[in-house]
Order: structure tokens, then sequence, then C-alpha cells
């Protein structure tokens, strides 16, 4: 039976109530999209601990529902572990332009986002607990992202939080983290906002200003 909630922020406090073991620790939470930082920021709030964004962009394959993987701040590429090796060859090889035009305008886009100051540096993360936080995982493709950004940086324990997730993302969460948490698994998942009944996002400068608002405040 599918699992729904009031907005993003009701999702927030009931995985809240699951992660208060790491309210005393050197923590740090981090959300994958908008809309996970919607869900982190009740959180973040009640583990009384830094959060802030990883910008991820999406490469789009034209007529395909699936992305073909991901861009994030630093320029890093991920591919979406969703295809196999073939696929993927097949893929690049036809859309291969479209790709490399997706991924300058999106890596300008999140530049012009970050602005001066950037809004996540690996001396932030650096021997914390990184509690990566989404509104929702069909396939995990974020996640490839996010771990890819995360490899070279030493941390002391990924946790990873959605309050909806289908079986292939939960699978794709046990060998990525450390720790995972959500509330429902549903193999015949819909749109991640299908299980909102309020949608309201802010907008990606709204998140950010929010974003770097906190930040400033742990300074």
């Amino acid at each position: 039976m599918a699992m729904y909630f009031k907005d993003r922020a009701a999702a927030g406090n009931e995985l809240a109530k699951q992660l208060i073991q790491f309210r005393y620790e050197n923590s740090i939470v981090i959300g994958l999209s908008d809309g996970g930082v919607a869900v982190a920021e009740p959180i973040a709030t009640q583990l009384h601990c830094l959060m802030t964004l990883l910008l991820l962009e999406d490469i789009k394959i034209p007529g395909e529902p699936e992305p073909f993987g991901s861009v994030n701040q630093n320029g890093k590429f991920s591919q979406n572990s969703f295809y196999s090796a073939g696929e993927i060859e097949g893929m690049y090889s036809e859309f291969h332009g479209v790709f490399e035009q997706q991924q300058r305008e999106n890596l300008s886009h999140m530049n012009a986002l970050l602005g001066d100051g950037g809004i996540l540096s690996p001396q932030m993360i650096k021997d914390r607990v990184v509690i990566l936080v989404a509104d929702g995982l069909l396939n995990g493709a974020s996640l490839d992202a996010a771990m890819e950004f995360l490899k070279p940086i030493r941390t002391k324990r990924i946790v990873i939080v959605t309050p909806l997730a289908t079986r292939i993302a939960t699978d794709k969460m046990h060998l990525m983290g450390d720790e995972i948490h959500t509330l429902a698994i549903n193999d015949d998942m819909l749109e991640v906002d299908h299980y909102f009944e309020d949608n309201t996002l802010p907008t990606r400068e709204e998140t950010i200003a929010k974003i770097n608002k906190a930040i400033l405040n742990w300074k």
C-alpha cells in the first residue's frame, strides 16, 4: 500500500525520528535536489547540524523517461547505472552532441547559481557523518552522482535517507550507504510528486539562498 504525506517537511519530520542518534555526532545533511532540501530541513533542525545542497543536473535522452546520467557542481559526469554498458555506449554514440551541449549548459547554470562563495566544499564534509537526503528515489540515479562527488573525500559514515523508494533504488542505497532509512518501499512507484498532497517547492534560486543563509549562520 502506497504511503502519502502532507508535504515534504512532514516526511522529513518522520525520518528525523529515525536519525536522532546522529544529533550529537559531527554530521552534515545534504539535500540531493530542491525537494530533497525540503525533506532535509526538518532533519537538520532536529539534529542541530549543518544543512546544504549538492547541485546535480540530469543529462536527458530525447524520448526516454530515464536520464542518461547527471553532472555535479564540480563538472563530474556520472552515468545512470539503470542502463547497461551496451545501452550507454549506443546512446552516447547516437546522442554525443546532445549530451555535450546539455553538460555545458547545466554546468554553466550551476556555476551561475553557485556564485563566488560556492555552496558545498570538501572541507564541509571531511570526517563528518554525511546524511544524503532525497524526496523520493525511483532508480537512485542521483546517488551515482552524489557518490562520485564524495568518492575522494574522507567521511565518517554515509547515511542515505528518503521517504519513498523503489526496490531497485533501495538495493542501490544498501550498496552505496553505510546505513539507510526509508519510510516506504514501492515497486509500482509513480512520479515522486504524486505522494505529497502539497507539492509547493521553492525555486532553485530560493533554495540556494536559504542554504547560503544557513551556512552563514554556522560560520
